[in-house]
């Protein structure tokens, strides 16, 4: 018989188990401030559980959603800034979540990485748990994977997971008509979507992440990390209000790919491109690159990160509604005879 090598560990092999248990307990009052009611166990054990009954539905129909964060991670990662990709995570997946009609309720993460270190995990996972504390759900579990080999050192990948509920007959999009309002909801920003263009555009500047930002205050790096607006309390608060008919969360296809989601066969949507003013940030973007109008439009939100379609008699409504949780409202066009989405006017 061959002579095999003698005491080898999984840490040898690049797993650490002891940073995992680590990272485990640091992370646990950050998950304990997410509860809410309905959860009855979470971190630790093989699976969480959740009682739909205490969290106040009769009859409810569940809602799953699932998404990342995307090249975005990529400046997170480079700059050593990754505080606030957790909140991108939650909201790229909460934000789809409402615009079914659902309230959110928890949340799982799924963080991957060739080499574990507890301090930037946790950074991620404390994100996470802003990002749910902001939408009301929980933060009920996950799973942190170190696997050598698969990433280079310092890198590592993002994926969230969140169900909620509603209350049977109450889904959207529903009862859209001609004639309904279109109030869209201002961005953050970037958001989470288009950053592999985004990228190529700050390569071809010259500019490093750590560069002064040209369109904003702090690095061009910290400017571009601006998360995600969570639009789960704003959405909830005016589906409650009565009249609203569709969300549409504007992400990867920008305001022409996204709207027309939200919108029956035979109905499109005439938006007045002057009815807000092009945030800085994709003025710069623009700029840099000579993105054409057509495209611009389709790869990024243009500083509208939510639409609500909403029906004429209520829009007044709806919109203080909007406004009472903090939320900047434009009104920005209508639901016309047709398909797609017409554009009137310019962005500037």
């Amino acid at each position: 018989m061959p002579d095999r090598p003698n005491g080898l560990t999984y840490a040898d092999a690049g797993v650490d188990i002891d940073a995992g248990n680590a990272l485990v307990e640091r992370i646990k009052p950050a998950a304990a401030s997410t509860n809410r009611p309905g959860v009855m166990a979470g971190l630790g054990g093989f699976g969480a559980l959740f009682d739909l009954k205490a969290a106040g539905f009769t009859d409810p129909i569940l809602v799953a959603a699932t998404d990342g964060v995307g090249t975005k991670l990529r400046i997170a990662i480079d700059t050593g800034l990754v505080d606030t990709v957790g909140i991108d995570l939650v909201a790229m997946c909460v934000n789809d979540l409402v615009c079914q009609g659902a309230e959110p309720l928890f949340f799982l993460d799924y963080f991957a990485t060739g080499k574990l270190s507890v301090d930037h995990a946790a950074r991620v996972v404390e994100g996470i748990a802003d990002g749910c504390r902001q939408s009301n759900t929980a933060l009920v579990g996950g799973e942190t994977a170190e696997m050598p080999g698969m990433y280079p050192d310092g890198d590592f990948d993002l994926a969230g997971f969140t169900v909620g509920a509603m209350e049977r007959g109450a889904h959207l999009p529903s009862g859209v008509a001609e004639g309904d309002i279109l109030l869209g909801l201002a961005s953050s920003g970037v958001h989470s979507n288009g950053y592999s263009l985004v990228r190529k555009i700050v390569d071809a500047s010259g500019l490093g992440w750590d560069a002064a930002c040209p369109f904003a205050d702090g690095t061009l790096g910290e400017a571009l990390l601006t998360p995600t607006k969570l639009y789960v309390k704003s959405g909830l608060k005016a589906l409650r209000t009565g009249g609203l008919h569709a969300l549409a969360h504007i992400t990867g296809g920008g305001l022409t790919e996204n709207l027309p989601r939200a919108l029956p066969d035979g109905l499109g949507a005439s938006i007045d491109l002057t009815a807000w003013a092009l945030p800085p940030v994709f003025r710069w973007l623009t700029d840099q690159s000579g993105l054409s109008h057509a495209e611009l439009l389709k790869t990024f939100n243009c500083g509208i990160g939510m639409i609500a379609v909403v029906a004429p008699d209520q829009a007044d409504a709806i919109e203080h509604a909007l406004e009472s949780e903090d939320e900047t409202v434009i009104r920005m066009g209508t639901v016309i005879t047709g398909d797609g989405v017409t554009y009137a006017g310019t962005l500037k």
